[in-house]
């Protein structure tokens, strides 16, 4: 098993002890509260996640060290998989944030959720986000 952050673990477990997919969906739409929302002022091309069937924009900034997060989409359940990758690295360092594994989405059960376009977003979504943070260290 695959060592995540402690919030981060909590949420996989939580998921994990869910067996009804409308409930877990139910989850993913109450985690949409969970991200600081990025305004739609500051959406542009570099912020899209492209392949995501909604409009949805992200961005990472590390501040003193740190991992913080911000997004919005026009789709809730976009917005709700946004907080669970929020939960996963906000306040990480950027080191500790590039180490975690795609992998925790299906651990949650995420995957088999979702359709396979959303599976797909979700999976662009954590690419943009794991190469800006990259890119804020290099």
């Amino acid at each position: 098993m695959t060592f995540y952050p402690e919030a981060l673990q909590e949420l996989v477990e939580e998921f994990q002890e869910v067996e009804d997919k409308r409930e877990r969906l139910e989850m993913l739409f109450e985690l949409a509260d969970e991200i600081v929302e990025l305004p739609a002022t500051e959406w542009s091309e570099e912020t899209r996640v492209r392949g995501c069937q909604s409009e949805a924009h992200v961005r990472v900034r590390v501040e003193e060290g740190l991992v913080h997060f911000f997004g919005a989409a026009d789709a809730k359940l976009v917005q709700g998989l946004m907080g669970v990758l929020s939960i996963a690295i906000e306040g990480l360092t950027p080191a500790q944030a590039v180490l975690i594994p795609v992998d925790f989405a299906q651990e949650m059960g995420l995957t088999n959720t979702l359709t396979p376009s959303r599976s797909n977003g979700f999976r662009n979504m954590y690419d943009k986000v794991m190469n800006e943070i990259r890119a804020s260290v290099e």
